[in-house]
């Protein structure tokens, strides 16, 4: 083999290090810009009843972390919001499973999701209230409903657009049942499974913080949404705004770091990219 062959594969990695670099210094610049007009405007406003400042809303990010508050409540979320979404994905993996090894289960897939994907998670509280009264079983309900719908109609539709000469050749190998599904359908769609992945995510994430500032868990043990809507409550605007912070800043992590690791080590590696 060459010494060119063999110099391209370090070219590439080279290559998507330097452009992730590049990517993660424009985006620091781009939240910079949003921070000092977040500052600017707050400034001029002149009322952090309305809207503190940046430097406020640290400050306020600071001491609630530091006193343990604001900490227990996001793992209070977490813990609930990871429940949910193992529960919507293993569901979600069940039905579309059956959707692509009969015509039965993908009429079922169809019909529920036909049914419960436009019906919007926050519209189930009261339900969730009457079944299973206030308390985490109920947020975990809403979160299973947010990530469910979304993530099985992705799934489904990327095995559809797995091409039928590989399904063939996938059956000619001997592939059927779960071996079928595991060992062909979802490597061959899992940019659509990675996407439909993270459309669940947010959904779930942001169900549950609306949720959790409807009823939360209890006034003891509720999450960061409860801690939104107490300090709302009591006029701590910059507590408010702290806890908004914290909400974007884990949406942030979990995209930029998560799942485009996840994109990167998969698809990208893999050659799966469009």
């Amino acid at each position: 083999m060459s010494d060119h062959a063999l110099d391209a594969p370090r070219r590439a990695a080279s290559g998507a290090r330097f452009h992730l670099s590049t990517s993660f210094w424009r985006r620091a610049v781009i939240l910079a810009a949003l921070a000092l007009a977040w500052e600017a405007y707050a400034r001029w406003l002149g009322n952090g009843l309305l809207l503190p400042t940046f430097g406020e809303t640290l400050a306020a990010l600071w001491n609630s972390s530091i006193n343990g508050e604001l900490p227990a409540r996001v793992a209070t979320s977490l813990s609930l919001l990871l429940a949910g979404y193992g529960i919507g994905i293993a569901v979600a993996a069940t039905l579309t499973a059956l959707a692509a090894l009969s015509r039965w289960g993908e009429d079922l897939l169809g019909l529920l999701t036909s049914m419960f994907n436009p019906l919007p998670a926050i519209a189930l509280l009261p339900v969730a209230l009457l079944w299973f009264g206030i308390g985490p079983p109920s947020l975990i309900f809403v979160i299973v409903h947010a990530v469910l719908w979304p993530l099985a109609l992705a799934c489904h539709a990327g095995f559809r657009a797995v091409p039928p000469t590989l399904r063939m050749a996938g059956r000619n190998m001997g592939l059927a049942g779960p071996s079928y599904v595991f060992g062909l359908l979802i490597p061959a769609a899992l940019p659509a499974i990675l996407s439909g992945l993270r459309l669940g995510w947010a959904f779930a994430w942001r169900t549950l913080i609306a949720a959790e500032m409807v009823f939360g868990v209890s006034a003891r043990s509720g999450g960061l949404g409860w801690f939104i809507y107490t300090n709302r409550a009591q006029l701590e605007t910059a507590n408010v705004f702290a806890g908004l912070l914290v909400v974007v800043l884990i949406g942030l992590a979990v995209e930029n770091v998560v799942f485009r690791t996840l994109g990167r080590l998969t698809i990208q590696r893999w050659g799966q990219e469009s």
